[in-house]
């Protein structure tokens, strides 16, 4: 039997590719696992209440573009977040999380050519996995651009030789940035949405993370998108409550961005895609609507931040992020120094470059792990000392 060869050169994904190097390997202590960003605060306590309020849903097909009453929760808290004024029924794609979206959002709004050439998707490097893989599914050319110290770990996408940025469909972008936790600003958006219109590419900004920063909120592609007058078709967002409201289980996020580009979104759903049961539809709109939930947990966060800043003080090379929940670490080796954690102190960490691609010989974060600080604060706090003492004493 014949297999497409477009994926046939993808590494293992990261945590197979993980277990691999240190299952084979007893921990040196009582396991903290620091990898996976799976969110492990409590998310709220009426979320109980409203899925059995609402458990008749499931004997129902739950609509393809939303029930009205979530896109409107959506649209209201755009207007709360961002100043952005959206049609609720037109502008915004309710998902089963983002990573359905960021995919097929490639697979809607990528065309097969562009200048008889084959089209390039642009992606920072280290990045979420699923960017690639989008690309690859369309028939486009993956191109990693370094999202490193000397680029203030976001991708320089100007710096992209002119054809390639002549071919350039889609930019992928994080902000708050994974894993790095960098954060673009206004001037960063204005002037990559300069670029976009120069060169004809769509915007795709992830910006899962953006609700869990240290002190200022992190501003957002389509608002400066509305503030500079730019076309609101360069730009999709994609937000989810996995992060925000702690709920990664339920599997909810959206899309949103210019009317002509949902539809094109909503038309590939009609097909091909599967919308969130009606239930949880119901609980995505009531965390839309409320605020007091991400508050609290953003508080947490803010602990944590101050921990990690406290016991990691004086190590060389150590910044602790702007937004988002991890640490991005410098080591000699990567991998060395995660197998090294897990065999002496039982730390389970990430090999930075295990998300990234080899570009000219370069690995972006080869020298780098990269630790979540989603677990209990105490818990988090035990595994950064064990780490400290592990890799910088």
């Amino acid at each position: 039997m014949v297999f497409p060869e477009r994926f046939s050169n993808l590494p293992d994904y990261a945590f197979p590719r993980l277990r691999k190097l240190l299952d084979v390997h007893e921990p040196g202590d009582a396991p903290i696992a620091m990898t996976i960003g799976e969110p492990r605060h409590a998310f709220p306590d009426w979320v109980g209440n409203v899925l059995a309020d609402n458990l008749q849903g499931f004997g129902r097909y739950p609509p393809n573009d939303g029930t009205p009453a979530l896109q409107g929760a959506i649209a209201r808290w755009i207007a709360r977040r961002y100043g952005v004024s959206v049609a609720a029924d037109r502008q915004i794609l309710p998902l089963n999380g983002t990573r359905e979206g960021l995919f097929n959002a490639c697979l809607a709004l990528c065309p097969e050519a562009k200048g008889g050439t084959q089209p390039v998707v642009a992606m920072p490097n280290p990045f979420y996995q699923v960017y690639a893989v989008a690309a690859l599914a369309v028939g486009a050319q993956p191109v990693y651009v370094p999202a490193t110290d000397d680029t203030g770990n976001l991708p320089d996408f100007a710096a992209l030789p002119g054809d390639v940025l002549d071919r350039m469909a889609v930019a992928y972008i994080c902000s708050p940035a994974n894993p790095q936790g960098a954060v673009a600003d206004r001037a960063y958006w204005t002037d990559l949405l300069a670029l976009a219109e120069k060169h004809d590419f769509r915007i795709f900004a992830d910006e899962c993370y953006s609700e869990i920063y240290r002190d200022t909120p992190p501003v957002g592609a389509m608002q400066v998108a509305s503030d500079t007058g730019a076309d609101p078709e360069r730009v999709v967002i994609f937000h989810s409550l996995s992060k925000r409201s702690n709920m990664p289980g339920l599997r909810s996020g959206f899309a949103a961005g210019g009317e002509e580009s949902i539809a094109q979104l909503k038309q590939l759903r009609n097909y091909a895609g599967a919308p969130l049961p009606l239930p949880l539809q119901a609980v995505a709109e009531r965390a839309w609507n409320d605020e007091a939930h991400v508050e609290a947990n953003r508080a947490l966060y803010q602990e944590k931040y101050a921990i990690a800043d406290a016991v990691l003080d004086g190590v060389p090379g150590y910044r602790g992020p702007e937004a988002g929940f991890f640490l991005w670490l410098p080591v000699d080796n990567a991998e060395a120094a995660t197998l090294r954690l897990w065999r002496e102190t039982g730390v389970r960490v990430l090999p930075g470059h295990y998300l990234a691609r080899e570009v000219d010989g370069q690995t972006p974060g080869a020298d780098r792990i990269r630790v979540a600080m989603v677990a209990e604060k105490e818990e988090m706090r035990r595994g950064l000392i064990r780490l400290r003492k592990a890799l910088y004493e």
